[in-house]
């Protein structure tokens, strides 16, 4: 048997209280709570982050394609042709090679690029086009983003965020005069579902109202997007914009996972579209909300630092503390012939059970933080301030363990430092002050 780790094993089940003893409690507790908040810190994080470009990517998608001289948006929105070679087959692009900048530890090295390859492709292509406007109900009026989409729309995430009502019913036949708006819009124009209301466009300079039926009610939480976006039968936007039936105002693309993003959408660019069209990602488009969103990665950093600095400075301290409290020991054992590394060794050995112990409470207490968050969902949030009602938990697993094992090799690596005070320890002075 290894003879450190059973002194280290024999050391720790002793049941002598000491002042050490106390220490060690308050080092296990340290490293508990700092491996507790990490975990939560970086679910909470993660959820947040996928929660608001979800609900971005559930009404614009990914990748927009339009006519290189459109103003998404605008009245300046010009049309492109439905039959186009990529459409609908754009959603059969698997995986693709790409090239990246070799990036060791947030540096990129400009002159050396690696061979990579995306983790999926495209996931679904569909068409729209907008059309600004201004609802008038009985005593208010509204400015208002009309979206129109077809039938090849993805209600997949939409679904997700109908507070009342029911997805637009478009027929083949004939010309829909559904509408759904948003809770916010509702609100301020007091209409519920039923109500029909007149939005008015502007036509070749001339008002052009249209009556709509409202069937659907929903909410993003998404202030800038609530606020304005409605949406309608695609064939509404291109009667009002005097467009033939096979034109739209772009495509929406979705990819199968958002790490993909940049890749595909510059496959798609240069290797796809003809020279008209212009493929752009969503983060391009709402650079704001994204550079935000990028921020809480420097707070995540920052803060699972502080923890691994907090259990790091508990268990040197503690075991410091350990080895005064053990000098007679370490006397005994240096006469009896043992080496400075050797008795090192068990004293490391001994702090790798005390973080262990640590790291197994601080999981329990963590896990059980993100699973009763994701159930009752206790910690809330402003809607208006960071566009979601309450904290939502996403936990990756392997970021878990990659927390645990960093944790464990970080301490260990730095309790080297405090172990020297081994070599400092004489043998004779140890035994005769015993």
């Amino acid at each position: 048997m290894n003879l450190e780790y059973f002194l280290a094993r024999r050391v720790a089940q002793s049941g002598k209280q000491s002042f050490s003893r106390l220490i060690i409690r308050i080092a296990i507790v340290a490293i508990a709570l700092s491996v507790a908040v990490m975990i939560v810190a970086t679910s909470l994080i993660r959820g947040f982050k996928n929660e608001i470009s979800n609900k971005i990517f559930g009404f614009w998608g990914h990748i927009h394609i339009t006519d290189t001289s459109s103003a998404t948006l605008t009245n300046d929105e010009a049309p492109v042709k439905v039959n186009q070679d990529f459409y609908p087959s754009l959603d059969t692009i698997k995986q693709v090679d790409y090239y990246e900048f070799q990036n060791i530890f947030g540096y990129e090295f400009e002159d050396w690029k690696v061979k990579k390859e995306t983790k999926g492709g495209v996931r679904h292509i569909q068409v729209y086009a907008n059309r600004p406007g201004v609802i008038k109900s009985k005593n208010e009026i509204e400015g208002i983003v009309v979206k129109g989409i077809g039938k090849d729309f993805d209600w997949q995430y939409l679904k997700d965020f109908l507070k009342e009502g029911r997805a637009l019913n478009l027929s083949d036949s004939t010309m829909s005069r559904e509408i759904i708006i948003s809770q916010y819009t509702a609100k301020r124009l007091n209409l519920k579902l039923g109500d029909t209301f007149t939005i008015y466009f502007v036509k070749k300079g001339n008002q052009a109202p249209r009556k709509f039926k409202l069937v659907g009610i929903y909410s993003t939480g998404l202030a800038e997007y609530d606020k304005v976006v409605a949406l309608v039968d695609i064939r509404q936007i291109q009667k009002l914009r005097g467009w033939e039936d096979d034109e739209v105002g772009g495509f929406e693309v979705f990819v199968d996972d958002m790490n993909d993003l940049e890749p595909l959408t510059e496959h798609i660019y240069l290797d796809i579209l003809p020279a008209n069209l212009f493929a752009q990602s969503i983060k391009d488009k709402n650079r704001s909300i994204f550079d935000w969103l990028e921020l809480t990665n420097t707070n995540e950093r920052v803060l699972i630092a502080l923890m691994l600095l907090v259990a790091v400075i508990n268990m040197m301290t503690a075991l410091l503390i350990l080895i005064l409290e053990r000098t007679n020991m370490i006397g005994i054992l240096k006469a009896l012939g043992n080496t400075n590394w050797n008795i090192r060794k068990m004293f490391l050995y001994y702090a790798a059970y005390i973080v262990v112990i640590g790291l197994a409470w601080g999981n329990g207490i963590g896990l059980l933080i993100c699973f009763l968050q994701d159930k009752f969902k206790f910690i809330t949030l402003s809607e208006e301030d960071y566009y979601l009602a309450y904290a939502p938990i996403e936990i990756n697993w392997w970021i878990v363990i990659a927390l645990n094992l960093g944790t464990l090799l970080i301490t260990l690596l730095f309790l080297i430092i405090p172990s020297y005070m081994v070599t400092r320890i004489s043998p004779v002075k140890a035994i005769r002050f015993k």
